[in-house]
């Protein structure tokens, strides 16, 4: 019986483009062979400060993803990444930055990967990005990790969904930009090397979208040598909460960019980073003063370290 025109459907109305891309991301897996040879993150990369991954406390306490093979840590090129189970995005990243052996490499169109190392079941993928204003934001800054030799392996590393949490996109380009390309750059004009832990804050009351939470704060921690060679640890924190609604339509709010303490990062984190605090002025301030201490930063050299 011949195919009349009202039978017709078009291809957006079966599968939609958020179908569509998800099915395409669906066949970019890497494989865990690609990965061969990848060290991860350098925990003696700062002399005479080492610096171990944070402990998990609390309800991160068992909700470590795993990896195929054993172990819960995904190694890549100069960074490596610890994945919540419950959540589908990284519990925390460690980046070391060597501004001495930095290189600049030109950004192509983003395609993003899952990572074969781990089940597809933990990694959130297209499915929570498409057709929304959700950036793919990298916890890893895609520039931090390249540097030396491997430089391009390192850059295409930073494209994979383990390295990926979702930002409302304007969020995703104020002051915290400034404080990553602060790092970035100073660690280049006095060759320093840096080690930084970025990650989400994991609420229970986070917003639900598309059957996942959508984290409204974001931390880093920072440690490096001065130039007088004194171990420096600091903390910051940035929120997307006002940005945020069920709709995930723009909402008007300002961004709050605050340095904050180690010791409140362990906190609201669930992660413990051991003796780091003590070379935080802040989390010193807290223990001696009680209660928390914290600077809202409007511009990036406000920073203390």
């Amino acid at each position: 019986m011949p195919t009349k025109l009202s039978q017709m459907q078009s291809l957006g109305s079966i599968s939609g483009e958020e179908g569509l891309e998800s099915l395409e991301a669906a066949q970019r897996i890497t494989p865990a062979s690609h990965f061969e040879g990848r060290e991860g993150f350098d925990h003696e990369f700062l002399q005479g400060l080492p610096v171990q991954f944070p402990k998990r406390t609390g309800a991160r306490q068992g909700d470590e993803a795993p990896v195929k093979g054993g172990g819960n840590v995904l190694r890549y090129e100069h960074f490596s990444v610890m994945m919540s189970k419950s959540r589908k995005i990284a519990m925390f990243t460690a980046c070391n930055i060597s501004g001495r052996k930095s290189r600049k490499i030109q950004r192509t169109k983003d395609v993003w990967f899952y990572d074969g190392r781990m089940d597809v079941k933990y990694q959130a993928g297209e499915e929570l990005y498409a057709g929304n204003r959700l950036d793919r934001g990298h916890l890893v800054r895609r520039e931090d990790p390249v540097w030396g030799a491997s430089a391009a392996i390192a850059n295409d590393d930073t494209f994979h969904f383990t390295n990926c949490s979702p930002q409302y996109d304007a969020f995703n380009q104020q002051i915290w930009l400034g404080l990553e390309n602060y790092l970035l750059l100073n660690s280049r004009a006095h060759q320093l090397h840096i080690s930084v832990f970025t990650g989400p804050v994991l609420r229970t009351s986070d917003m639900s979208y598309r059957g996942m939470k959508i984290p409204r704060e974001y931390w880093k921690v920072v440690c490096l040598l001065t130039a007088q060679k004194r171990p420096s640890v600091t903390a910051y924190k940035i929120s997307q909460a006002n940005l945020l609604d069920d709709g995930l339509e723009f909402v008007f709010g300002q961004y709050k960019t605050y340095q904050i303490s180690v010791a409140k990062v362990e906190k609201d984190a669930h992660l413990d980073f051991g003796g780091l605090k003590d070379y935080d002025g802040f989390s010193n301030q807290e223990s001696v003063a009680g209660g928390d201490y914290a600077r809202e930063l409007t511009d990036w050299r406000q920073i203390m370290i």
